[in-house]
């Protein structure tokens, strides 16, 4: 199962970033999961929310370059050694992890987000191996 995630450029200055949250808050997009990258002059901000498409629309209305891809979010065991057993596993099937970010919301579970450079085979791989997926959806309602 895949989930979309909204990726934002945006430029590394100050009150940028409060922009798009804005723009999203007021088109009641809630925001999941998220994670900021930078570059000297430019940030990443990849976000899970609860509606890609409505989220891209709407930064793409305010000015904002966006894109939506694809991505697996994944329920891993809260506890040490999950995320190197599933990367081994990913890893022994040839697929590259272009990058990842977490989150932990309840007590027995973790969640990564994980973009790889080929989605279907990580889906497949990850289903093999009674890997939980999950939507942005479900997520939402943790």
């Amino acid at each position: 199962m895949f989930a979309k995630q909204l990726t934002v450029f945006i430029e590394n200055r100050t009150g940028r970033l409060s922009e798009v949250l804005g723009v999203l808050k007021d088109h009641n997009i809630n925001i999941l999961s998220l994670s900021l990258a930078d570059t000297t002059e430019f940030g990443l901000l990849r976000l899970i929310v609860n509606n890609a498409a409505q989220g891209k629309e709407a930064l793409t209305e305010n000015g904002f370059s966006s894109l939506l891809s694809d991505v697996s979010i994944i329920q891993i065991p809260h506890k040490s050694g999950s995320l190197r057993e599933l990367l081994k596993v990913i890893d022994e099937n040839g697929v590259n992890i272009e990058y990842m970010y977490g989150l932990s919301i309840e007590s027995d579970s973790a969640y990564v987000v994980l973009k790889a450079s080929d989605v279907e085979k990580v889906d497949k791989i990850l289903t093999e191996n009674g890997v939980r997926t999950i939507s942005c959806e479900e997520l939402a309602n943790l």
